[in-house]
């Protein structure tokens, strides 16, 4: 695998997939209000994402659903479910979601594939915590994807 880390936007990474830091898919996605990366695909993708990964139901912790990517220039869309019903990231969570992401990307064929930081924002976690473990998972990982790290900047 080969491994940049960038600052900057996720949204403008030039990758065949993006990976959106997902919840366990309970809550209807009509009830949750927009912030982070999701709020960025709903704002500039639009909502058939959304509607698409609410179609598979629940999600358990750890695992990865593909999804069109809306009105957004990328191939498709990798929602995991890095958080907990009480909007909490483990270090379990993380590494699963980033396998669970890396399998389906394989899976499907795609080249490259971008990752925000897994559990900072709603899963309370912190930049430091997530990156750390995604990281360590990413050198766990034997894969030919050329893999973006995105840490935004606040």
């Amino acid at each position: 695998m080969s491994l940049k880390k960038v600052f900057g936007d996720l949204l403008q990474q030039n990758v065949d997939v993006i990976v959106n830091p997902w919840n366990r898919n309970i809550i209807p996605w009509w009830l949750l209000l927009p912030q982070g990366v999701s709020g960025a695909i709903k704002k500039h993708g639009g909502y058939s994402p959304f509607i698409e990964v609410s179609k598979f139901g629940s999600i358990p912790i750890g695992e990865a659903r593909l999804t069109s990517a809306g009105k957004l220039k990328f191939k498709a869309i990798i929602h995991v479910a890095g958080i907990n019903m009480f909007w909490f990231a483990t270090e379990k969570s993380i590494r699963d979601s980033v396998a669970s992401a890396i399998k389906l990307a394989e899976d499907n064929r795609f080249r490259s594939i971008a990752f925000p930081l897994i559990g900072a924002g709603s899963g309370n976690r912190g930049k430091e915590f997530s990156k750390k473990v995604m990281l360590s998972a990413f050198e766990e990982i034997n894969s030919s994807l050329q893999v973006t790290l995105v840490e935004y900047e606040k």
